[in-house]
């Protein structure tokens, strides 16, 4: 019976605990804005407060995004994240070829424009040239551009 009781009094005050807890993310908000500017630090958190101006947040180009999902659309995508800019593919071989590549994405800007757009290409031999990744990043960056010219003319 004694080990029942510290049981539930043990559960009840780790559940207070947690309660105690919950209502401490406004204190913590109106205590950073109260900041000057100047002493106030980011960190991890600012993320879950919505306290950055969304005009500031990390904008990624449509159309170098679809673009580059077109032209590498013979890759198996593993991970693409819109927010981040951030497309990574698996191993795959392109139309008529015979080596398999992988590459990672890394749209960087809302801009489209070729310091927007970083390609990362890797075969299962080692490293790609330099060539053929440049060619893979203006095939990307020419897509993109038609698919502009092609929403204007909507």
């Amino acid at each position: 019976m004694k080990l029942k009781g510290l049981a539930t009094s043990s559960l009840l005050i780790a559940t207070l605990m947690v309660l105690s807890s919950c209502g401490r993310g406004g204190d913590r908000e109106a205590a950073l804005e109260q900041r000057p500017q100047q002493e106030r630090r980011s960190t991890i958190w600012d993320l879950f407060l919505n306290a950055n101006d969304p005009n500031k947040a990390i904008q990624v180009n449509k159309y170098i995004w679809t673009a580059s999902l077109d032209v590498l659309n013979f890759l198996p995508l593993e991970s693409a994240d819109p927010f981040t800019g951030v497309l990574s593919t698996g191993y795959g071989t392109p139309p008529g070829g015979g080596r398999a590549y992988r590459a990672t994405v890394y749209v960087q800007d809302a801009a489209l424009e070729a310091r927007s757009l970083t390609v990362a290409l890797q075969s299962r031999g080692g490293p790609v040239s330099a060539a053929t990744t440049r060619a893979v990043e203006d095939a990307i960056l020419t897509r993109a551009r038609q698919l502009r010219l092609r929403d204007a003319n909507l």
